[in-house]
């Protein structure tokens, strides 16, 4: 059996009839919105997709940036990329959030509806001298155009930011609706290598609302506690690939 992927487990399985405060991650949630089929292979029977490798690079860039934003966090200062663009906070301060950024804990909030335990780690939190929290990504790149977070996909970042000001709320913060991505975008222009990389960062600034949040939340617990797994989602390609591999296989037999 292979060291880097178990195809199949026993822990952690969602069960009907006994699922108050079963954890589901912010990742999990929203791959139940990608494909409810998966999502539901996944916590109820056990099989989950396989994972890509992480993004070594990227780790130490999220690792180096929470550093160097808990430099001016101790004291209390705007970093020079906040005063660049003229945003009014500081990195916040506060005595959960090495637990908010920690990924098997994280910021967690019990939902009432389906006890449900949901929790996600979060990068950075500012705030605002009205005492406002704004929700901070980091995010990394390296393409020749200016970073945006316009394209199809990185609707997936916009709905990680608006979990993160649900899950915040539920703690009893005070959260803007306006959120930030600070994203890196390693250049390319450069004529050598020479050892390092350099990279333009912008600051981005995202109007997110979570209003979805609550609903999708009694949906993934109603699928979950359903006999039956769901259709394959069409723009899947987890299901597509195992449905490819099942047709060869019959016509094999």
């Amino acid at each position: 059996m292979s060291k880097y992927y178990n195809g199949k487990r026993t822990k952690n399985l969602f069960i009907p009839g006994a699922s108050a405060g079963y954890k589901i991650s912010r990742l999990k949630l929203d791959l139940f919105i990608k494909c409810p089929r998966c999502f539901y292979i996944d916590r109820r029977l056990g099989v989950g997709n396989p994972s890509g490798f992480p993004f070594t690079i990227n780790s130490a860039i999220d690792h180096l940036l929470k550093k160097e934003f808990d430099e001016y966090r101790l004291a209390r200062q705007p970093h020079p990329l906040m005063r660049e663009a003229q945003i009014d906070a500081i990195p916040c301060e506060h005595e959960k959030l090495e637990q908010w950024r920690t990924n098997l804990t994280g910021v967690q909030v019990r939902h009432e509806r389906t006890g449900l335990l949901i929790y996600g780690a979060i990068d950075d939190l500012w705030i605002t001298p009205e005492q406002q929290h704004l929700v901070v990504e980091y995010k990394a790149t390296s393409k020749d155009q200016p970073v945006t977070i316009n394209a199809r996909w990185q609707a997936g970042y916009k709905r990680q930011l608006e979990i993160y000001q649900w899950l915040l709320r539920g703690n009893d913060l005070a959260v803007s609706d306006t959120g930030y991505f600070v994203y890196c975008n390693g250049r390319r222009r450069s004529p050598r290598f020479d050892g390092h990389l350099d990279f333009d960062i912008a600051l981005i600034p995202y109007v997110g609302s979570d209003a979805w949040v609550d609903g999708c939340i009694v949906d993934a617990h109603m699928c979950l506690m359903s006999d039956e797994i769901p259709r394959k989602t069409w723009n899947c390609d987890y299901c597509t690939y195992h449905n490819a591999v099942t047709d060869v296989i019959q016509d094999r037999q």
